[in-house]
C-alpha cells in the first residue's frame, strides 16, 4: 500500500542522474509478500517532480554525451558484463523475485538465466547495426552516388514493466535500448519493483554511463503522464493490462511519439484427439496453471476435439487437485499465490461471473480450505480452476482473467476448420498453441492461427533469437530477436554524391520579377 509518511524508505530506490535518492515527496509504498501478506520492505513513491528530474537527466545525458555515437561494438562489453552479474547474483535475485511475486524459486532461477541469455544475445546481435546497409539498384541508383541506411539510437526511452514477470519483462526492454545506444528511464510495477531496483544497482556496476539509466519506484498515476507526454520522452515501451495500455497510446499521441504495446491475451490451447492422453493433460494443465496463471500467453482456453474431450477434462480436474500450493520458497511447492489482494478479488470475481453465465465449474473456484490448508490462510491463495460447458458468448472465455482459471470449449472430431474458428476468435492474438500426434495436421492449423507465438506440441517456450509480440488487442511492436533491436533504433538514409553537378533546374531565361511598390 501507498502512504504519506514523511518517513523516508530505508534504502533510497530512485535512481537519478547516476544518484540513489529518496523522494522529493516524501511519501513511500509498502511491498507486500503475496505468501503471507507481511510486509517485505518500504520502498519511495516518486512523483511529478522525480519524473520530470530523471527526464531532465536521461534527455541531457543522450543530447551531450558520446554514447549515441558510439557503435554498438564498443557498447557490447557493457551489455555482457550485465549478463556476467546476473548469474553472479542468480540465488539473491531469485530469492528476491520469489518473495516479490510469490513464484516458485525454480522458476526466478529460471528467469534470471533468460535474462542472462537475452543480454549475451543482445551484446552481440546490436553489432550487427554498426555496418551500413548498401542501397544498390541498376537504373534506379546512379553509379556515382553512394546511398545507404544507417541506424541511430531512438533518444529517450521511458520502459514500463509489469508486476508478473518483472524481471524478465524490463531486461528485454533495457537489454536492446542500451545495445543500441538509448537512454532509459525505467518504471516497474509498484506491486513487484524489488529484483529490478537490484537490477539498476547491476546496471551501475556494469558501467553504464551516468544519466544512460534512470528508476522511477511508483504507481502509474503518480509519474505515468508526466512520462509519456514529456516532448523530451522519444519512446514508450508498455508491457501491461489492455485499459492502462489505450490511455498509454494515447497519452503519447500529443508528441507524436513512439509507443510499442505489449496487452496481454486470452490464449488457445487446441488439442487434437490423437494426443496420447497422459501427456496432453499435463500440457494443458503447465500451460494454464504455471504461476498461478498469472502468465500473459497461459493457455487459458482448451479448445478439444470432442472424443477425448471428457477423458481429457478428467485428467486436468484431477491433475488441478494435485497440485502443490505453498511459499514459493519451499521446494515443495509447485505453485504460488495470487499478487495481491487485489487480484485475488478480481479472480474471484471472474469465476462468480462464469458461475452466472452458466459454465460448469468442475474443480476450484475458491480459495484453499483454511482448516486443510492453514499455512495458506494469510496470503493470496486460490485453486486451480476450470470451467466446462464454455463458449464465446461467456466473459469467461473473452476476457483474460489472469489466474488459474481453464475454461473448456469443445469442436466435432475432424472439423479442423471449427477448431481454427474457435482459436481465431478472439479480440486477443498473444499466443497459442496446436497439440497433435498428427504433426503435418498440427503444422496446417497453426498456420491459420492469428497470434503472435504458436507453439506446435508443446506450450510456453521462447528464445531470445525470435521475436515476440501480438496481433489484435494485444499491441503492436515486437521485443526480442533482430525486430527488437529495431523498435530502439531510427533508420537513416544517406545519398552521397561522389561527383557532384550543378543541378541546372532553374535557366534564368525568363522575364525579371520584380515586386510591385
Amino acid at each position: 500500500m501507498a502512504s504519506t509518511s514523511s518517513s523516508p524508505a530505508p534504502q533510497p530506490t530512485l535512481f537519478i542522474d547516476g544518484k540513489w535518492v529518496h523522494s522529493s515527496t516524501g511519501h513511500t509504498r509498502d511491498i507486500i509478500n503475496p505468501y503471507d501478506a507481511s510486509v517485505i520492505t518500504t520502498i519511495d513513491e516518486a512523483g511529478a517532480d522525480d519524473a520530470l528530474a530523471a527526464v531532465t537527466s536521461a534527455r541531457r545525458f543522450f543530447d551531450t554525451s558520446d554514447w549515441a555515437r558510439r557503435t554498438c561494438a564498443s557498447r557490447s562489453p557493457i551489455i555482457s558484463r550485465v549478463a556476467d552479474l546476473l548469474q553472479r547474483d542468480k540465488e539473491l535475485i531469485a530469492e528476491i523475485e520469489t518473495r516479490d511475486t510469490g513464484k516458485t524459486l525454480e522458476e526466478s532461477r529460471i528467469d534470471v538465466d533468460d535474462v542472462t541469455a537475452v543480454f549475451r544475445f543482445y551484446a552481440e546481435e546490436a553489432k550487427k547495426l554498426d555496418v551500413p546497409k548498401k542501397i544498390e539498384g541498376e537504373g534506379l541508383i546512379p553509379k556515382s552516388v553512394r546511398s545507404r541506411t544507417v541506424h541511430t539510437p531512438v533518444g529517450v526511452c521511458v520502459l514500463i514493466a509489469p508486476w508478473n514477470y518483472p524481471l524478465l519483462q524490463i531486461c528485454w526492454k533495457v537489454a536492446p535500448a542500451l545495445a543500441t545506444g538509448n537512454a532509459v528511464i525505467i518504471k516497474p510495477s509498484e506491486v513487484t519493483p524489488l529484483s529490478t531496483v537490484h537490477f539498476v544497482r547491476l546496471l551501475a556496476e556494469a558501467g553504464a554511463p551516468t544519466g544512460s539509466v534512470q528508476l522511477l519506484t511508483a504507481g502509474g498515476a503518480s509519474v505515468g503522464p508526466t512520462l509519456t507526454e514529456h516532448r523530451d520522452v522519444d519512446l514508450v515501451s508498455f508491457t501491461g493490462g489492455l485499459d492502462t495500455g489505450r490511455r498509454i497510446i494515447q497519452s503519447c499521441a500529443g508528441t507524436v511519439k513512439r509507443c510499442t504495446v505489449e496487452l496481454g491475451g486470452k490464449n488457445p490451447n487446441v488439442v487434437f484427439a490423437d494426443c496420447d492422453l497422459d501427456w496432453a493433460v499435463d500440457q494443458v494443465a503447465t500451460a494454464v496453471f504455471l504461476h498461478s496463471g498469472q502468465v500473459c500467453s497461459s493457455g487459458a482456453r482448451l479448445i478439444v476435439e470432442e472424443s477425448i474431450a471428457d477423458r481429457l477434462v478428467a485428467g486436468v480436474v484431477e491433475k488441478a487437485k494435485r497440485i502443490r500450493m505453498g511459499n514459493g520458497l519451499d521446494p515443495r511447492s509447485e505453485t504460488g499465490p495470487l499478487v495481491s489482494a487485489a487480484h485475488l478479488a478480481k479472480v474471484e470475481a471472474y469465476v462468480e461471473l462464469g458461475k452466472r453465465e452458466g459454465a460448469k465449474l468442475l474443480v476450484g473456484g475458491a480459495r484453499p480450505d483454511p482448516k486443510v490448508h492453514p499455512e495458506l490462510s494469510k496470503g493470496f491463495f486460490f485453486c486451480p480452476t476450470v470451467f466446462d460447458g464454455c463458449d464465446r458468448s461467456m466473459r469467461i472465455v473473452q476476457e483474460e482473467t489472469f489466474g488459474p482459471i481453464l475454461t473448456v470449449e469443445r469442436f466435432p472430431d475432424g472439423d479442423e476448420e471449427r477448431a481454427v474458428m474457435l482459436a481465431n476468435d478472439t479480440k486477443y492474438g498473444l499466443a497459442g498453441g496446436v497439440q497433435s500426434g498428427d504433426r503435418a495436421k498440427a503444422e496446417r492449423v497453426a498456420s491459420r492461427l492469428r497470434h503472435g507465438t504458436v507453439w506446435v506440441n508443446t506450450y510456453g517456450s521462447y528464445s531470445p533469437l525470435a521475436e515476440w509480440g501480438g496481433y489484435g488487442l494485444s499491441g503492436n511492436g515486437r521485443e526480442l530477436g533482430s525486430k527488437g533491436l529495431d523498435e530502439y533504433v531510427e533508420t537513416r538514409h544517406e545519398w552521397v554524391e561522389t561527383e557532384p553537378t550543378k543541378p541546372g533546374w532553374f535557366k534564368g531565361e525568363g522575364a525579371v520579377l520584380r515586386p510591385k511598390l
